[in-house]
């Protein structure tokens, strides 16, 4: 019995054998694959991938088998499978050969890395990635899961699991229940009244818009904030649509005589995204009027209203809307955690079942755990709980960042301090932004400017700090080190 080996093949340097291949084979006598298989394997892999050019004469079956150390049968059986399935090709007096057409099939056709030749492949999503380990990250569009009560987080997952395990699919509007329990939940928490056949549960607000984006006519203008919701307009541009920048000051974004028509305006009135600040109860109105002048509709997205402190709520666009103009958003995804992916739409009723139909299309539906588990929160009042300890939470956190940076006046200046889980920090002359954020960074504190946020007129001055997945000693340590670099501390 041969004792096992491998058999690399590969060409000597001194005196080549004849025969020898410009591949390395190993052959496993212990595996599992039988020694022919393995051999066809190899050399099948070497002429698909072209290393065996279409054409070579392989050894002979006897100069192979005394190469590789096995028997002469082992190689015999190697070439017949190679030649039966079109790999290699056998002809009396010219040996065996590497077909043809054998490298081939491995080649892409149609563009670099078999992508279609018309395919352009796209820019990165604008989205922030996974934060790098160590130091302070101000990020945005998270929040914290320290106020989590987790037994009763427990107990919503178990109230799911119990549920019957349904054959078919859901709802793909969402579970009538789930909606009824969301309406009054927006009721209540942000003074908008709608009926539960209004709503529709979403994997999130950038499904929603996705959905929203299917009901405009191609190519249609859309207003939108000249510094916002990257993701968003992304979203819109995708869509094949194309934007209009609107102005923004203290109060929001301006709404005058002259803004021009478009088919939809999105805007996040409630906390401006990521400027911070709240639109006017005038804007609101001027804003509904220029939809109902321009027969357009409003996305409004509401990404983080449960989050005030101390400022009195404003009434929601859609609350103050009578023509049926306003698609309202809402999400779970600030209020628990965005591993959830659920949100809301509350939109008019004569648009529901187009956007319902276009859910069905994209997925038929939310997960019914997902549904069930969430129904038991809104049920159980946990949920509503749950906002009073996080808002807690946050407003201490926004406390602790607000004093810190204090001493930078009037050097710097905080704005959208009155909502939600962001603050801007507006820097005056000479300060720059880009350059202060380098600095930061290389000290181990995490900020981002507002350059891929504008894309109509100057981008302002400011760091964003996301202050939601902070606890506050982490927000007093970034802060201090935000002052020492600005006022030049060390």
């Amino acid at each position: 019995m041969v004792a096992p080996r491998e058999a690399p093949l590969r060409p000597k340097k001194s005196s080549p054998p004849l025969g020898s291949l410009p591949v390395a084979l190993a052959l496993h006598r212990d595996g599992v694959q039988p020694l022919h298989a393995q051999l066809a394997e190899q050399l099948r892999a070497a002429a698909l991938s072209g290393a065996l050019p279409a054409g070579l004469t392989l050894p002979g079956s006897r100069t192979l088998a005394a190469e590789l150390g096995v028997t002469r049968g082992v190689v015999a059986d190697a070439y017949a499978e190679l030649v039966a399935d079109g790999t290699l090709e056998a002809a009396v007096g010219r040996g065996t050969r590497v077909s043809a057409g054998a490298a081939q099939a491995a080649q892409p056709r149609t563009g670099e890395g078999g992508a279609p030749g018309w395919f352009v492949a796209p820019q990165a999503a604008p989205v922030d990635g996974p934060p790098r380990p160590g130091g302070v990250h101000f990020r945005v569009g998270v929040a914290t899961t320290a106020t989590l009560d987790t037994r009763a987080w427990r107990q919503a997952w178990a109230a799911a699991a119990r549920a019957d395990v349904a054959g078919d699919y859901g709802d793909p509007a969402g579970e009538p229940e789930l909606r009824a329990a969301l309406a009054a939940f927006v009721a209540r928490s942000r003074g908008l009244g709608a009926a539960a056949g209004q709503v529709l549960v979403t994997a999130g607000s950038l499904q929603a818009l996705n959905l929203i984006l299917k009901l405009l006519p191609p190519q249609s203008r859309v207003l939108f904030e000249a510094t916002g919701y990257r993701a968003a307009r992304q979203a819109i541009l995708d869509a094949g649509h194309s934007l209009i920048p609107l102005g923004q000051d203290a109060d929001g974004p301006v709404i005058t005589a002259d803004t021009p028509p478009a088919r939809l305006a999105y805007v996040t009135p409630s906390h401006s995204f990521p400027l911070g600040g709240r639109m006017s109860v005038p804007r609101r109105l001027a804003l509904l009027e220029w939809a109902a002048k321009h027969d357009a509709l409003i996305v409004e997205d509401d990404y983080d209203g449960e989050f005030r402190y101390g400022a009195p709520p404003l009434p929601t666009l859609a609350s103050l809307d009578s023509q049926g103009r306003v698609l309202y958003l809402g999400t779970l995804s600030k209020v628990l955690t965005p591993g959830l992916r659920t949100g809301f739409l509350i939109g008019p009723p004569a648009l529901l079942p187009a956007l319902v139909r276009a859910r069905t299309l994209l997925d038929s539906g939310h997960p019914l755990p997902v549904q069930h588990a969430l129904l038991h929160l809104l049920k159980t009042g946990e949920l509503d709980r749950h906002i009073r300890r996080t808002r807690r939470w946050h407003a201490g956190v926004r406390d602790a960042l607000a004093r810190t940076l204090e001493p930078l006046a009037p050097h710097a200046t905080l704005g959208g301090i009155e909502a939600g889980l962001h603050v801007c920090l507006f820097l005056s002359p000479p300060l720059d932004a880009r350059a202060v954020a380098a600095e930061l960074s290389r000290r181990g504190v995490h900020v981002s400017t507002l350059d891929t946020y504008t894309f109509g007129g100057q981008v302002p001055n400011a760091l964003l700090l996301g202050y939601g997945g902070l606890t506050i000693q982490q927000a007093q340590a970034g802060a201090r080190e935000i002052v020492r670099v600005i006022l030049g501390g060390g």
